[in-house]
């Protein structure tokens, strides 16, 4: 395999493997950081720190550290995403390996999402750090390329629309995903095809005010009609709970 389908391939089974595991309820470790922009000063939340395979607090976290830890195939990239969705305003999600000072490798995945100061500059970025190695190796043995794909797709479309809610309503993440779950159950689908329809709205109402902009997507989110094929397993399933 070449170098650079390594690469996608490390971060499409990344992020395909955060969403299948979460939605499937499986118990991943995820810590938090913190980065000043204009200080670079970093903090990490213990988890992260032992991600590192370091003890809490035995080192000083900072951005050089976590490029030289980054594996060296992936650090233009994770650096790519992130810059690039940061100068957009947009919240960043991004998958990659990282080694450990005994070289153990992991495959993290990475979100991110800039504040704001009162002149409206970036003043910060604070985010998330999935640890999804125990489940990536089962993840590239069971997963199509469209299932990949998919997967990519819906991990990324969270992340947006949850941005979305905390840049435009000046809220945490956790209440930005407790909103996006509350548009996804009025509507009776998922949480990952309510974010998609929010992403595309977002997309197709550029001209608005951030507000009305946001309020015109959480409209657009609709139900979505099931396969007759799944209306027919369910039919099923209910004969054979009745005999």
């Amino acid at each position: 395999m070449s170098g650079s389908s390594s690469h996608r391939t490390s971060r499409a089974t990344g992020l395909a493997a955060a969403a299948e595991a979460l939605a499937a309820g499986v118990q991943l470790v995820v810590g938090r950081y913190r980065v000043e922009i204009e200080s670079g000063v970093t903090w990490w939340s213990d988890e992260v720190y032992r991600m590192h395979g370091r003890e809490p607090g035995e080192i000083e976290p900072t951005v050089d550290l976590l490029r030289s830890r980054t594996h060296p195939d992936d650090r233009a990239r994770l650096s790519r995403t992130a810059v690039v969705a940061l100068r957009a305003g947009r919240p960043f999600s991004s998958a990659h390996r990282i080694v450990d000072p005994h070289g153990k490798a992991r495959t993290v995945v990475v979100t991110g999402q800039a504040q704001h100061d009162d002149d409206g500059a970036v003043s910060h970025v604070v985010g998330y750090v999935l640890d999804v190695s125990p489940v990536t190796r089962e993840a590239l043995d069971r997963e199509s390329h469209r299932a990949v794909g998919r997967a990519m797709v819906s991990a990324a479309a969270v992340e947006q629309a949850k941005g979305a809610y905390m840049a435009i309503q000046g809220i945490t993440e956790d209440e930005a995903g407790d909103r996006l779950g509350e548009a996804a159950a009025r509507a009776g689908i998922p949480v990952q095809a309510a974010a998609s329809q929010i992403v595309a709205a977002l997309a197709s109402h550029a001209d608005l005010a951030p507000h009305d902009r946001l309020a015109a997507a959480l409209a657009a989110v609709h139900t979505v009609e099931r396969p007759h094929g799944h209306e027919a397993q369910l039919a099923r399933r209910r004969q054979r709970a009745r005999s």
